[in-house]
């Protein structure tokens, strides 16, 4: 994957390539940051897998996330297919209700679906997070800035994340840091996760926060157009 990006000219990451394979996609026992990084699991028959990256071009990000699975997985696509009524949901509600309380109408949506919630694995047990446009590097400090990372996660992005908080605004979405305030306009990563049965599944969009309420960037990604060729979605 971060080969391919580079070819495309991608130089800057907010992280870098992740890709989770069979009950990793669960994150079942992931305490640390170091669980989310390479094991020797091999993908195989029956397994599913999710590939998470986010790219940065021209100070732009697109943090994206994508399940799917070899072969034949029902477990996950049942997972997958419940995630359309979610990604309804978070748009329904993002304009008008606080951080918290979407963040407590996905939680419950879940549990009433009878999943586990996993994207609470995350650091800061995380939704969303904000997407911001980076300004162009203007010195050669602040290009090697753009081009380091620590871990998976490139340094110039997440200063761009911290400076956020010092100023008081909110990057993170989870149900802990400024949960009672509405969800500032701008553009958010969400990526709502959920597990059953020892397997995994998340989509990550971007979604478009504004004056005329909230909408996902691109409706023409693999899962949406699956949930549209399903009757029993779309129902």
């Amino acid at each position: 994957m971060a080969e391919w990006l580079r070819a495309k000219g991608v130089t800057e990451w907010l992280h870098r390539p992740f890709a989770w394979f069979g009950d990793r996609t669960a994150f079942a026992g992931f305490r640390t940051p170091l669980a989310f990084f390479p094991t020797r699991t091999k993908l195989e028959p029956g397994m599913p897998f999710i590939l998470d990256v986010a790219p940065v071009i021209d100070g732009c990000t697109a943090d994206v996330g994508y399940t799917s699975w070899l072969d034949e997985c029902p477990v996950v696509e049942r997972v997958l297919d419940d995630l359309a009524h979610h990604r309804a949901l978070i748009a329904e509600l993002a304009p008008t209700r606080p951080l918290g309380d979407v963040y407590d109408a996905v939680v419950g949506l879940a549990r009433r679906q009878g999943y586990e919630i996993r994207h609470r694995a995350y650091p800061f047990g995380v939704l969303g997070h904000r997407v911001e446009r980076l300004p162009p590097p203007t010195s050669a400090f602040a290009r090697a800035l753009g081009k380091t990372t620590i871990g998976a996660f490139g340094l110039r992005s997440l200063s761009a994340l911290g400076k956020l908080a010092r100023d008081g605004a909110v990057p993170l979405w989870n149900d802990r840091f400024a949960a009672s305030r509405p969800l500032p306009h701008g553009l958010w990563a969400v990526e709502p996760h959920l597990a059953l049965r020892g397997f995994g599944a998340k989509f990550e969009e971007i979604l478009v926060v504004d004056a005329d309420g909230a909408r996902w960037l691109d409706d023409e990604l693999p899962h949406v157009r699956r949930w549209r060729r399903s009757p029993e979605v779309a129902a």
